[in-house]
């Protein structure tokens, strides 16, 4: 690319072919989630995302172009990866974290990607451009907040009192295995005690 226009429009389509994937993942994240507000969560994005894809239609034809994506291969990552992180964390109290942990890593993504965009089309003095490309940032940073808010408030949580169970149980498992070798030893004791009287 010789110019700051044609990195412009490559990064474009970049994310024009990313939030189409992303309108495609988040119902299944909204479906494995447990928590109510996290539901909502990503159902409110799937609308931003939405409404974000024909922004990006908008900003297409501010530099005269059609929309036209481009395989995101940073996008098609995260979500491979946002599936193996549903399977391994399924059923689980951990899901939620898991969850957001997804989600939040694909926000960031986003949210380097429109500000690096919307620097370069104030650069390129398109105005219109970098006003539908801050309004997409803005979205972003804001999913990504209420993300944060439900990790910190619930999700994080549970996670964790899925260790204080596994601690339980393995606490559970050791009394049983003291007791058991403490009856061992009693009744070997009493063995000995029986042998010594009978003599």
């Amino acid at each position: 690319m010789s110019s700051l226009q044609e990195l412009f429009l490559d990064e474009l389509k970049d994310m024009y072919d990313a939030e189409k994937r992303i309108s495609k993942a988040l119902p299944k994240l909204a479906k494995a989630a447990t928590s109510v507000e996290l539901q909502e969560a990503f159902n409110q994005h799937l609308e931003e995302t939405l409404g974000q894809i024909e922004k990006l239609e908008q900003v297409f034809s501010s530099i005269g172009e059609k929309p036209k994506g481009k395989t995101c291969k940073a996008t098609v990552g995260l979500i491979e990866e946002a599936d193996e992180i549903l399977s391994d964390n399924k059923g689980e109290p951990t899901i939620n974290a898991a969850l957001i942990s997804a989600g939040q890593k694909v926000e960031h993504y986003e949210i380097a990607s429109y500000g690096t965009l919307r620097e370069w089309a104030n650069l390129l003095g398109n105005e219109e451009a970098a006003d539908l490309l801050g309004q997409i940032l803005e979205e972003e940073e804001a999913a990504n907040e209420k993300l944060n808010d439900i990790a910190e408030s619930s999700a994080n949580e549970e996670a964790l009192g899925g260790d204080e169970e596994e601690g339980e149980e393995s606490g559970d498992a050791e009394d049983v295995k003291s007791k058991r070798m403490v009856g061992e030893g009693t009744g070997s004791r009493r063995g000995a005690l029986t042998k010594g009287k009978r003599k």
